[in-house]
């Protein structure tokens, strides 16, 4: 695509269907078989361009006015603005008065990224008349103002090729309508911790049916393991026996254990989803659904034999600890292998923030809840009789938000916190002379000195990693981040949505959390798909891929490299042909360079479209001596 554009985002499900929006026309593959062939119009078209201030973010650098200007040359921009801030609700009001004034039939936006006010400015064409798709953002402040702040006059320069490419591309658009699908209001939601247990309640109490898949043979996840939980002092095992109560007497959930989620067929809103329910005979049963719910949360960061003295007597990871302590009265001092605990050394970012030129597949990111997870531990061990000595090393405290209390509360109760070095983890052997452990490290606090502490248990404060889901992630073809957990479309936008329309991720699996951090987010992957499965209909993008029946003779070059399976096999006119299924295709466009027949195209960036974008972008503008070298405003 071209720079400064952005294309393939999804717009979100309006509350009423578009009054001319119309239901996929299918063929027996469920694919669609028309084929509208763009090209470009007849008439002049009545464009309307609007260049941003963003304050001073975009004018500080481009001269917005002169950008205006140049292209008001253009014989189809019939009006060219500027505006302080053009996603404002007065900048809005007054587009969609220029639309009905102007009688203009296309918008172009100079503004931000479009992954910020794509949304925005598609329902300011709606609202104004027009198709969302008659849009096109151009983003001349991260891609002119922001990496050209040395150079006015070539951001300028740039900013203005931007927008000559937006009106190109723009000047051939077509009306496209959402492609509406009719949704079967049923979900299926996959693991039973304590994310997926209320998915599946939250689903079920508003009406719709629910499946509820577990990998195990029990539910409850982590937080089933679990006496008291931090803030509060809940507790886990219980909070979780009274989910799993209602989960199993509610008549609109049906659960699996010991299952698996072995593959997914059909199409956005009605899914096929294969359930193997028995992992010795490979018995599979296939049910219907309108949405997928992923919650399959996370696994403890696993231990190599010598790192950091694991392995050794004493040496425990901060889950095995933390059974270690629940398993023992409250009321009577710690005691480990006949032996009472007298002190006690935390290590944290064990499997964390790890560098990754000394470290081989490194987690390099932080896992969030551990600092607070070893501080609410520190508390409930200084709450036994006895008195214990802890030492937390650590690299920094990230006990954050109202999880802060914790973090004091465990420096009242005398636990003593020293700051190690990055690229110095302590060092952990056996004690010869006491019988312990001996753990040897650099305080940062103490200007670097080097402390030895004889302890008898070594806490390694573990991080989260993700799962190893490699089944599920190829049958629901899941986007995987850099660290290793399922990626969402925009971490603030559309926090729980991927890429895949109806699949949804939530809680551990998407990224360490805590527990009611997970809940947050199930309740959320809840409200996208309820909306969506309650309403009976669903609408997609339709910048989508077409094909022209007429050129394709079916050489199977597009299905091999579609990773959706959208293009399909079928027979039209007495020829075998590619069709599209719409709603599976996601607009990639990665299979239009491979067909040799050039019989696919993309819908809203069309190989016509790409060329005027191409144009408007190497045009000799004439003014490149003109823009004085100051050009702040």
């Amino acid at each position: 695509m071209g720079p400064g554009i952005e294309p393939g985002m999804t717009d979100p499900a309006m509350t009423d269907p578009a009054p001319s929006a119309t239901t996929v026309n299918t063929g027996a593959s469920g694919a669609d078989t028309s084929f509208p062939v763009p090209g470009p119009h007849a008439q002049p078209r009545r464009l309307g361009v609007y260049v941003c201030h963003c304050g001073g973010n975009i004018a500080d650098f481009v001269d917005v006015e002169k950008v205006a200007a140049e292209i008001r040359k253009d014989p189809d921009v019939v009006v060219a603005k500027t505006a302080m801030f053009t996603c404002s609700d007065a900048s809005q009001q007054e587009i969609i008065r220029d639309v009905a004034e102007n009688q203009l039939d296309g918008i172009v936006v100079a503004s931000c990224s479009p992954k910020l006010h794509t949304f925005t400015f598609r329902e300011v064409a709606r609202r104004a008349g027009l198709s969302p798709y008659q849009y096109t953002q151009v983003n001349i402040r991260e891609q002119c103002s922001w990496a050209h702040t040395d150079d006015c006059t070539g951001a300028t320069l740039k900013a203005l090729r931007l927008v000559k490419a937006g009106v190109g591309r723009t000047r051939l658009t077509v009306p496209l309508e959402p492609i509406v699908v009719e949704t079967v209001p049923k979900a299926v939601v996959i693991g039973g911790g304590i994310a997926g247990l209320r998915a599946a309640l939250a689903l079920a109490d508003i009406g719709l049916a629910v499946f509820l898949v577990e990998k195990e043979t029990e539910l409850g996840g982590w937080v089933g393991k679990f006496k008291e939980l931090y803030p509060k002092g809940r507790s886990g095992r219980a909070l979780i026996q009274e989910l799993v109560e209602k989960v199993r007497s509610h008549p609109g959930i049906t659960v699996f254990l010991g299952a698996e989620v072995t593959g997914k067929s059909g199409s956005f809103g009605n899914y096929e989803v294969a359930i193997r329910v028995d992992q010795t005979t490979g018995e599979t049963v296939t049910v219907q659904a309108g949405a997928i719910i992923v919650a399959t949360g996370f696994e403890a960061y696993p231990m190599k034999p010598g790192e950091l003295g694991y392995g050794l007597e004493g040496v425990l990871t901060l889950p095995e600890f933390k059974e270690l302590l629940e398993g023992q009265e409250t009321n009577t001092p710690l005691v480990y292998r006949g032996r009472r605990v007298e002190t006690i050394a935390y290590l944290y970012c064990v499997g964390s923030r790890q560098d990754p030129s000394a470290v081989e597949d490194a987690h390099e990111y932080c896992s969030r809840y551990c600092c607070t997870a070893a501080a609410h531990t520190a508390v409930q061990v200084a709450r036994r009789p006895g008195g214990v000595h802890q030492f937390h090393l650590h690299r920094d405290v990230r006990t954050y938000g109202k999880y802060e209390l914790l973090y004091g509360e465990a420096l009242e109760t005398k636990s003593v916190y020293l700051k190690v070095p990055d690229d110095e983890p302590p060092v952990v052997q056996p004690d010869p002379e006491r019988g312990g452990l001996l753990v040897t490290a650099r305080d940062l606090l103490a200007d670097g000195e080097t402390v030895e502490i004889p302890v008898d248990l070594v806490v390694l404060v573990t991080g989260m990693v993700p799962r190893a889901n490699e089944e599920l992630t190829r049958a629901l073809k899941l986007p995987v981040s850099k660290s290793g957990f399922y990626n969402e479309i925009h971490p603030k936008l559309r926090p729980v949505e991927t890429v895949v329309d109806g699949v949804y991720i939530c809680g551990t699996c998407q990224q360490p959390m805590s527990s009611s951090e997970a809940v947050a987010s199930a309740l959320a992957a809840v409200t996208q798909a309820a909306a969506i499965l309650k309403r009976g209909f669903a609408e997609l993008d339709p910048l989508v891929a077409i094909v022209d029946p007429e050129a394709c003779t079916w050489c199977g070059e597009c299905a091999e490299v579609c990773p959706y399976g959208a293009p399909q096999q079928a027979e039209q006119d007495g020829k075998t042909v590619a069709v599209i299924d719409k709603t599976t295709c996601k607009g990639c466009g990665g299979c239009v360079p491979v067909c040799p027949r050039r019989a696919i195209d993309l819908e809203g960036y069309t190989d016509a479209q790409i060329k005027a974008m191409i144009d408007g972008l190497a045009e000799e503008l004439g003014w490149e001596d003109s823009v004085p070298e100051e050009v702040m405003v």
